[in-house]
């Protein structure tokens, strides 16, 4: 038993989609499906895109040139982050939130069994 987490869930989100506005949705859909087990272990889930989207929509265009503002926000919250769930699949961005989080000393789970459950009060 552990405390609480804050868990990035990291898949593929554009990865293998050529930009398919369907096909994004589809990969959304499928981290978020990972939310609510986390969520009964008692942990709170996390994704990137939910804080990404928003500043995208936001952000004056010309800055959201500049840089990615998914792996920037993603490389933000992982100093918030006690731990990494990797879901299967290609994607690059998740592997660079893997490599951030090991650097930080967080853990990295690779399925959703090894995530332990939590003690709530």
């Amino acid at each position: 038993m552990t405390r609480p987490l804050l868990i990035l869930i990291a898949g593929p989100y554009r990865s293998g989609t050529g930009g398919d506005p369907a096909l994004i949705s589809q990969n959304l859909a499928r981290l978020e499906e990972a939310s609510g087990p986390i969520f009964r272990l008692g942990h709170v889930p996390m994704i990137g895109e939910w804080v990404a989207l928003p500043v995208l929509r936001t952000v004056d265009p010309e800055a959201a040139a500049e840089g990615d503002i998914m792996y920037e926000t993603a490389r933000r919250l992982l100093q918030h982050c006690d731990a990494v769930l990797r879901l299967p699949g290609e994607s690059s961005g998740a592997d660079k939130d893997v490599e951030i989080a090991q650097q930080l000393g967080l853990p990295v789970y690779r399925s959703l069994d090894e995530v332990p459950t939590a003690s709530t009060p």
